[in-house]
């Protein structure tokens, strides 16, 4: 596929996440809820976490922000539910190595649909938008005692 259909097709990919997300909103039970803010550009998601039996049971999310950092949680939250902790903690590790740049990381099918923010890393302002929510389910698995 040529880069330019390719840059297309993960554009829409992120649009789509932006604007139509079936993880946005509020989990009644929960384990961990966290806020978290990027002040440089003033994004901003409050990510709710649920873990059953060593695995994420159910994320959702709320907030605001730019199309990148709100596309971000909406996927992370989907190619996350189901997992073991385990699991999840390597796809976390596996999407910072994408955000800055390695190329591994880019091909890395494992990663699915998050791979539409590669391009992220040629903007490094922009990887603290893609980076919101994981920094936020960093801190809410431990709050959760994952």
């Amino acid at each position: 596929m040529p880069n330019a259909a390719l840059g297309a097709l993960y554009q829409e990919v992120i649009l789509k996440h932006y604007r139509d997300s079936s993880h946005r909103g509020e989990l009644a039970e929960r384990d961990a809820e966290i806020q978290m803010n990027n002040p440089t550009c003033g994004d901003a998601i409050v990510l709710h976490l649920r873990l059953r039996g060593g695995r994420v049971d159910a994320i959702r999310f709320s907030g605001h922000g730019c199309a990148i950092s709100q596309a971000s949680a909406s996927m992370m939250a989907k190619q996350l539910e189901g997992k073991t902790t385990e699991e999840s903690g390597e796809l976390i590790a596996r999407f910072k190595d994408l955000v800055h740049g390695d190329a591994d990381a880019a091909r890395d099918k494992r990663l699915g649909e998050l791979r539409a923010l590669a391009g992220v890393a040629k903007f490094p302002v922009r990887v603290r938008c893609a980076m919101l929510a994981w920094n936020a389910l960093e801190e809410a698995a431990k709050q959760a005692g994952a």
